[in-house]
């Protein structure tokens, strides 16, 4: 009797170690959806030259917002540096201009088309519920609002440049400044800017603009763009006057305003007659080695010809364990309790991260965000802070969403280790996404790639 055997052959897969695991991405939220979706949006903006031309507008405006990607320290370190294979392949750009045709073309754009892109990259954050962490009281995100510089010329000028004379010298000075709106948190790290609102000359104006009248027009944009988001807008002590607190309630924001005791005379005698009447409430204690002490009372008249204008007052006051004093004031619209003091005081507080997480990192964690790139005759100037903001935002978005790009940042340790790289890689090997680049960095598997098979100008 002949007796057969069935042999069953079991392969058994096993996962990658540990230092070779991809971590999972999040399809809308990746580096390539929001690239592809910033394209959509150039292709809705009308060529200004109004004729079929060798280069797109939206090539154009992808080689510029794929400089400020790759943090290139100028338009000619990217002209000679710049790998067109993956031009094409993670950014979709058909044909890059040369230095001097991108400014060309660049320069007649108007900034006000570039909102939208901050817009649909929000939608998208909104849809992949990436927002949800922001919430900060009550169902409302903290917004904050400063203003920066990012150009300055005695000689380079444009009819749109601040102007400032120096009395001593009688020389002028030619600048141009934004006004910045970013969401921020206490316990994130990330922000997630908006559009900004150029600080310029309006057109048929001989005026210099200012911060005052900037805010005004983001502030309305935003709630145009964002008629039901619920937010606390976050500001510094010039923001803490009656025509801006009743610009504030018009667009239906809450605000959390610095309010210095020297700008404030009136609602500063309000509260002393208040706590010698003993109606301030004061909570004190230690957080660790911090001694704090917290006072607020709530609807004092922010000023004497203003005393329709309530507000509530909250005070911060801290020792640390060296013995160094630190004060904070602010007024809000938010009706202030003991339960939800130390919230308002930590909102107030992470203001600086406008400051912290987004000034100091456009400037000097490898943007670049006051070289100047080109300053053209009318809009090239902002055009370029404006896509560089763009690439912020992207950047950000990875550093929220993407595990990914989280753990190529912890393995170089700095930003500008990882901007380094990133260069590097781009221009000495090919790849097949944004994704294939971060993994290739990651795992180190820059040996098993082709090298470019074309480097054209």
């Amino acid at each position: 009797m002949v007796i057969g055997y069935w042999v069953r052959r079991v392969v058994v897969i096993l996962p990658p170690p540990p230092e070779q695991r991809t971590p999972p991405k999040r399809k809308h939220l990746s580096a390539d959806a929001l690239y592809a979706l910033l394209r959509l949006e150039f292709d809705k903006i009308a060529d200004h030259r109004g004729r079929k031309c060798p280069i797109s507008l939206t090539d154009a405006l992808m080689s510029a917002l794929g400089m400020f990607a790759l943090k290139d320290p100028s338009l000619l370190a990217f002209e000679e540096r710049r790998n067109d294979e993956n031009m094409g392949n993670l950014f979709g750009i058909a044909r890059v201009p040369s230095d001097t045709h991108m400014r060309e073309i660049l320069d007649l754009v108007e900034p006000q088309a570039i909102r939208p892109l901050f817009n649909a990259v929000f939608r998208q954050l909104q849809r992949g519920k990436a927002l949800e962490p922001f919430v900060f009281h009550r169902g409302c995100y903290l917004l904050s609002l400063d203003g920066t510089g990012y150009f300055s010329s005695s000689a380079i000028h444009c009819d749109s440049c601040l102007e400032k004379v120096h009395r001593r010298t009688q020389e002028t000075t030619y600048q141009h400044q934004m006004l910045a709106a970013v969401m921020i948190h206490p316990d994130h790290r990330a922000v997630i800017p908006f559009a900004p609102e150029p600080i310029v000359k309006q057109d048929g104006t001989r005026k210099n603009d200012c911060e005052r009248n900037a805010a005004k027009r983001l502030l309305r944009q935003i709630r145009r763009e964002h008629p039901h988001l619920k937010l606390i807008v976050v500001e510094d002590g010039l923001a803490s006057n009656a025509p801006h607190i009743r610009e504030l309630q018009s667009l239906n924001m809450h605000f959390i305003l610095g309010a210095k005791p020297g700008d404030h005379d009136f609602l500063w005698d309000q509260v002393i007659a208040a706590w010698d009447a003993e109606r301030v409430t004061t909570i004190s204690g230690t957080e660790g080695d911090v001694y704090c002490e917290l006072s607020f009372i709530n609807g004092v008249p922010l000023n004497e010809s203003n005393q329709a204008v309530r507000v509530n007052w909250l005070h911060y006051y801290e020792i640390g364990p060296d013995g160094e004093e630190r004060t904070w004031t602010w007024v809000t619209d938010l009706k202030i309790s003991r339960q939800n003091a130390h919230c308002l005081v930590k909102g107030g507080r992470c203001r600086w991260k406008i400051e912290n997480e987004t000034f100091n990192t456009l400037k000097n964690q490898g943007y670049h965000f006051e070289h100047n790139y080109g300053h053209g005759k009318k809009n090239l100037s902002v055009v370029f802070a404006m896509l560089m903001m763009s690439a912020f935002l992207v950047d950000q978005v990875q550093q929220l969403c993407c595990p990914l790009f989280k753990a190529v940042r912890k393995k170089l340790k700095s930003k500008r280790a990882l901007w380094d790289n990133l260069r590097s890689h781009f221009r000495h090997f090919v790849f097949r996404s944004m994704r294939h680049l971060y993994e290739v960095i990651l795992h180190d598997l820059a040996k098993q790639l082709p090298a470019p098979t074309r480097n054209t100008c």
